[in-house]
């Protein structure tokens, strides 16, 4: 693929303004149009020149007759990553993300379902992201009753954050039950993961090397269960898919963001893609054939970890939406938006 270093000042203009007319239009743009965008002394014979030494070059295209052309994968994937300069958000729109943001009153799933929601909207793509894992050192288990046969769990990890859960108990079960096998988990989880935790009670309890009687012990069970049971270790959250349909142009788009949608409601590569993501530091962008998941979509994925107030990454937040992404605000909103949930989880 052509590297930045090979194109002139020139070419990289009228590169710049073919992409730019793309994230608006999603159409192609011939030399004329071009000539009107760019306010440069070039003739429409010097920018067909220009264009074909790009489409030579592999980063543009002619979509079937058209006169036009559009960058193709390879060419979007040159320009978010070497040519694209990153704009700024509005005061309106870091006032809107600071109002989902806040975390008075809220569970952490609330948080970042809410947050999601919004970053979804002000993108206009399908907002999505990563839920913290259970590797958190856990500092405190406990159990509050609520109804007979209904008991809300409490946990929470040494980096603050708090969850909850509900889970049906016992018929019969007496307060001190809760108060005992709260003193039990307690005694053995501070300082372990919740896989580490479970591993060890669980087998306390099949050796029978505890002394909880049979209904606190199911207690206990259960309140581990509730977050270290079968599946992925990860909850992924994703909204507005809808967003993804309200500016298609094309049935070749449309053919597209079905694609996608069968991809995301498989979830397993998505979700390897958010773990890969986490590892790295800031924004990581993913176009089209930069990751399988979006091989056959073409579409793109902004994405940053968001971390607890000891810097440790916990998740990770971000959009998806169409090759034709406005990079310029929608990169800048998804870091700040991180940033966001990381300063705010990580308040005392």
């Amino acid at each position: 693929m052509t590297k930045l270093e090979e194109l002139d000042k020139r070419s990289r203009e009228v590169f710049r303004h073919i992409v730019d007319a793309y994230v608006e239009t999603g159409e192609p743009i011939g030399s004329k149009s071009l000539s009107g965008r760019l306010g440069m002394s070039l003739s429409s014979a010097t920018i067909r020149s220009v264009m074909a030494d790009l489409e030579g070059a592999g980063l543009l295209y002619a979509p079937h007759t058209s006169a036009g052309r559009l960058p193709t994968e390879a060419g979007l994937q040159l320009f978010v990553h070497g040519i694209l300069e990153i704009g700024d958000l509005s005061p309106e729109e870091r006032q809107e993300i600071n109002h989902h943001c806040k975390a008075t009153g809220k569970s952490l799933s609330t948080l970042l379902d809410d947050t999601t929601k919004a970053l979804s909207g002000l993108s206009r793509c399908a907002g999505i992201v990563l839920a913290p894992k259970s590797e958190a050192i856990l500092k405190h288990m406990e159990f509050v009753f609520l109804n007979p046969g209904r008991v809300l769990v409490v946990l929470i990890t040494e980096d603050g954050l708090v969850e909850n859960r509900i889970i049906e108990t016992p018929p019969g079960l007496p307060p001190s039950s809760l108060i005992e096998a709260g003193n039990y988990l307690n005694s053995r989880l501070v300082g372990k993961t919740l896989k580490e935790a479970k591993a060890q009670i669980l087998g306390e309890l099949e050796d029978n090397k505890s002394q909880l009687d049979g209904l606190t012990s199911k207690v206990v069970e259960e309140g581990l269960a509730i977050w270290a049971g079968k599946g992925s270790a990860t909850s992924l959250i994703v909204r507005g898919q809808s967003n993804l349909l309200s500016d298609v142009r094309h049935m070749e788009e449309l053919n597209r963001i079905r694609t996608l949608f069968e991809a995301l409601d498989a979830q397993k590569e998505l979700l390897e893609l958010l773990d890969a993501s986490i590892a790295a530091d800031g924004v990581q962008i993913f176009i089209g054939s930069e990751s399988n998941l979006f091989k056959l979509s073409g579409c793109s994925l902004i994405i940053s970890p968001y971390s607890t107030d000891n810097g440790r990454i916990v998740g990770a937040i971000g959009v998806i939406g169409p090759a034709r992404l406005n990079y310029s605000r929608i990169i800048p909103m998804v870091d700040y938006t991180a940033k966001l949930i990381s300063k705010t989880i990580g308040k005392p």
